[in-house]
């Protein structure tokens, strides 16, 4: 229900300040179709081939399930994981042939629905499938149930085959004119890297104005950044499996491998800005001051991050970032005072922890961050 009500909201516009909706823009519709436009390619082209296939090559007269089981591959898989598209078209293909089994001796009728709906779900359950693999074989044995005439011939054996000629063209399609992996994976994280470019802006506010409400404002963005980050995860793992085994974007798997490897350091990133805003705002909310040189190392560490802005890729541009973030550390070290605090201690150690953190993501060994770290002594 909640995921059906935020798609109505979608459509309907976003909320003002006043309760109201405020319409969304034909430029926003238009991008809403771009941003689709490879699935919609995918199940029409999809479509039509996998009728072709069951109905001129195979000589199927109604193979409905072929281009149906094309499109749901296609659609209910866009985004998966290869294992789960796979999983999709043994769904369509399992409850195909179960329901065409059992109405060749049970017939079609109400309660026959529902006996054909829970044998299928039951044996999609059985053979390990799960979530949308399981609603599709579902699906297909009460659709065929419901309303697929009986064909001439074996109907099972028929619509089985046209299933599985469905599912395989939907296979090839997602194999054959895949998205783009890289845009993919740049596009989330671009979301992620903007939380966390908005908190250590906070934070430095904080320190700078000795106010503690702008460090529980980072704390509230990045936790609730966590959904971006674990979607972030999912879209990097899908982008890596296109570039491996999709022939069109082989020629992209080193530049994926750039956001498999980077992915890990900026979440450690995020966990670590964290909880340098739950200290800052400690200390802060105590009547502590931050000492001087504390916020500028914050303001480094918050440049940095928009060197990431174009492409996590664009490896030719990290020198700058990355002597960022080598003097953000330094100026947050050197700068702690003789009697620090122990907030003023976790501090800097948060800092020194985020500063490595983004050297790792830009590229650098173990051995590389630990000489940079031990050079900001």
């Amino acid at each position: 229900m909640a995921r059906e009500e935020g798609f109505l909201q979608r459509i309907a516009g976003r909320p003002d300040v006043r309760g109201g909706r405020v319409p969304v823009s034909l430029h926003t519709r238009i991008a809403w179709v771009r941003s689709q436009w490879t699935a919609i390619v995918q199940i029409s082209l999809g479509a039509a081939i996998a009728w072709v296939i069951a109905h001129t090559v195979i000589g199927h007269e109604q193979p409905f399930f072929a281009p149906v089981a094309a499109i749901l591959v296609i659609f209910a898989g866009a985004g998966g994981r290869r294992q789960n598209t796979i999983e999709l078209f043994f769904g369509v293909s399992v409850g195909v042939l179960i329901g065409e089994g059992l109405i060749l001796v049970i017939g079609r009728g109400w309660w026959q629905i529902g006996v054909i709906v829970a044998l299928a779900a039951m044996a999609a359950t059985f053979l390990g499938m799960r979530g949308l693999a399981r609603t599709q074989a579902a699906t297909s044995a009460s659709l065929l149930a419901a309303i697929v005439p009986v064909t001439s011939g074996n109907p099972a054996v028929v619509r089985f085959v046209d299933a599985v000629v469905g599912g395989l063209v939907g296979l090839a399609m997602a194999l054959l004119i895949p998205g783009n992996p890289a845009r993919r994976a740049n596009r989330d994280m671009q979301v992620v890297l903007g939380s966390l470019d908005e908190a250590l802006r906070q934070i430095e506010t904080a320190l700078r104005l000795g106010d503690a409400g702008p460090a529980w404002t980072a704390l509230q963005q990045l936790r609730a950044a966590q959904p971006a980050i674990t979607g972030l995860e999912t879209t990097v793992a899908n982008a890596d499996e296109i570039a491996r085994y999709s022939p069109l974007r082989w020629g992209q798997r080193g530049h994926v491998e750039r956001y498999v490897i980077a992915i890990r350091d900026v979440d450690n990133a995020i966990r670590d800005t964290r909880v340098l805003a739950r200290r800052v705002h400690t200390m802060l909310r105590r009547g502590e001051r931050a000492f001087p040189g504390i916020p500028e190392a914050v303001g480094l560490l918050q440049l940095s991050v928009g060197v990431f802005a174009d492409d996590i890729a664009a490896e030719d541009a990290y020198d700058e970032a990355r002597r960022q973030l080598i003097d953000a550390a330094k100026l947050a070290t050197r700068a702690l005072p003789d009697a620090a605090t122990i907030n003023d201690a976790a501090v800097v150690a948060q800092v020194r922890a985020i500063a490595s953190d983004l050297l790792y993501a830009t590229g650098w060994t173990v051995a590389q961050v630990d000489r940079a770290m031990g050079s900001a002594q």
